[in-house]
C-alpha cells in the first residue's frame, strides 16, 4: 500500500484499507487527528518532514485499530487492573529515576516501549524473538543518532526498546501532543500542549493498553510513572484503588533543568532554538501545574504519598520503603538490593553531565515564578524547597 499523503481523511482510510479494520473505539477520534495534522502541516514545510509525519500518524492509527480488535478476539476486558502504583511530579523532580528503581520491584510490572509502540498481539503471547522487539531497539538507536544529547539528559532511554515508556505514551494513539519520543522523525519542535483532550478517555485508553500487557501473564501489580498531576480526576474514575509517589522539587531548579532540556531537544529535532520563546512557554506551563496542583482537591488524599526530591536522591531505598508501608506492600529485601545494585551500575551521569543555568529564567521570571509557587494566602506550594506547609502535615 503506499502511503497517503499527510490528511487527515486519507490516513483514516489507510490504515482501515491496511488492516480491514473499522473501530477506533471513539467517534470523535478523527476530528483529533485532524487538528494534529494541521498542525504537522504548518510544522513540517517540506516534503520529508510530512512523508515522516504521514508515516507515523498511519502507524498510530493501524495499532488502535489492532488493539481494540484484539479486545474482540481474546477476552482481554476480563482482565483486573488491581492497585497500580504511580510515580508523578513537575518535569525533572527524578521521576523517571524513580520509575527506574520502582520497575526493578520482582512483584510489579512496568510497561517497555515494544510493548506500547506496537501493543498488538498481546505482548504476553509474544516469543523471545518478536520482531517488535528489535524493531524498537533500532527506533532508540535511530533517535539517539539524531538527537545524541538526550542520553545526556535522559540516559534511562539506553535501555531501547526495553525502556521504561511514560504512562502519556501508552495513549500516543489519541493524538493528545506532539511530543519527540513519537514525532522526532518529523523535524519540528516539541509540542506538548494545544492539541484538545479528554483525560477519561486518556486513562480508558490507558487501562486498555495495561490490560492488553497483563493478559497472558502471571498477575502482578503495575508499576507506572506519568505526569498525572493535572488529571488525577480521571485518574483515580478508573483507577480508584491507585497509589501515587509525588516527588516535589525546588520549582525554580526544576523549570530551568526543563528549558535546557526542551530547547536542546528541539534544537537537535529541527535544527534551532528561541530560547526566549522556549523559557516563556515553559515557565508558563509549569506556573500553570504549580497552581493547579494548589487548588487539586486531592492534595491531601490519602492515596498520594509525597516526597521531597533531595530526600529521594539521599536515600532512595528508604523513601521507596515508605511509600511501600504507606501502600501495605511488602517491601522486599531482594528489591532493596535490585535498587542498589540499579544504581551502582547505572550512574546518572554515564554519558556526560546535564548542565543548565538559572540564567535561562532570568531574575524577572525567577522572582514571578516564586510567587507562582505560592498559595493565594502566602504559603509555599509543595514544589517549595522546604515544602514545609504540606510534608509537615504527614
Amino acid at each position: 500500500m503506499s502511503l497517503p499523503p499527510l490528511d487527515a481523511d486519507a490516513l483514516l482510510a489507510a490504515a482501515q484499507e491496511a488492516t480491514g479494520l473499522h473501530d477506533f473505539g471513539d467517534p470523535t477520534l478523527p476530528a483529533r487527528v485532524g487538528l494534529a495534522v494541521e498542525s504537522l502541516q504548518r510544522a513540517c514545510p517540506d516534503a520529508e518532514g510530512r512523508r515522516a509525519a504521514a508515516e507515523i500518524a498511519l502507524d498510530l492509527l493501524v495499532s488502535r485499530l489492532e488493539l481494540f480488535e484484539d479486545r474482540n478476539r481474546y477476552p482481554i476486558k476480563r482482565e483486573v487492573v488491581e492497585r497500580p502504583l504511580f510515580a508523578t511530579g513537575e518535569p525533572r523532580s527524578g521521576t523517571t529515576l524513580l520509575h527506574a528503581l520502582l520497575a526493578v520491584d520482582p512483584n510489579g510490572r512496568s510497561l517497555r516501549f515494544w510493548e506500547v509502540f506496537h501493543p498488538s498481539p498481546p505482548p504476553g503471547l509474544a516469543a523471545d524473538d518478536d520482531p517488535r522487539k528489535a524493531w524498537a531497539d533500532q527506533y532508540w538507536r535511530n533517535a539517539m543518532k539524531r538527537m545524541p544529547k538526550w542520553l545526556i539528559n535522559h540516559p534511562y532511554n539506553d535501555m531501547l526498546g526495553d525502556g521504561l515508556p511514560e504512562c502519556e505514551i501508552a495513549w500516543a494513539f489519541d493524538f493528545p501532543s506532539l511530543g519527540p519520543i513519537v514525532w522526532w522523525r518529523t523535524k519540528i519542535k516539541i509540542d506538548m500542549v494545544g492539541l484538545p483532550v479528554d483525560h477519561a478517555a486518556q486513562y480508558r485508553l490507558h487501562k486498555m493498553v495495561l490490560q492488553q500487557c497483563q493478559y497472558a501473564r502471571p498477575r502482578r501489580y503495575w508499576v507506572l510513572k506519568g505526569f498525572h498531576g493535572p488529571r488525577l480526576a480521571a485518574l483515580f474514575e478508573t483507577y480508584p484503588d491507585a497509589r501515587i509517589i509525588w516527588t516535589h522539587r525546588d520549582p525554580l531548579q526544576a523549570m530551568a533543568s526543563r528549558i535546557a532540556m526542551v530547547g536542546e531537544l528541539d534544537e537537535e529535532m529541527s535544527g534551532s532554538v528561541d530560547w526566549a520563546k522556549t523559557a516563556k512557554i515553559y515557565l508558563a506551563q509549569s506556573r500553570a501545574s504549580m497552581q493547579a496542583t494548589l487548588a487539586s482537591p486531592f492534595l491531601d488524599d490519602p492515596r498520594i504519598h509525597h516526597v521531597r526530591y533531595a530526600d529521594f536522591l539521599a536515600d532512595p531505598v528508604s523513601v521507596i520503603r515508605g511509600f511501600y508501608d504507606a501502600c501495605q506492600i511488602p517491601f522486599t529485601d531482594a528489591f532493596a538490593a535490585n535498587i542498589r545494585r540499579y544504581l551502582a551500575e547505572n550512574r546518572s551521569d554515564r554519558y556526560g553531565k546535564f548542565k543548565y543555568s538559572l540564567d535561562l529564567i532570568g531574575p524577572t521570571a525567577r522572582a514571578s515564578a516564586w510567587r507562582s509557587s505560592r498559595g493565594n494566602d502566602g504559603r509555599h506550594s509543595p514544589q517549595d524547597i522546604g515544602q514545609r506547609d504540606l510534608l509537615s502535615r504527614r
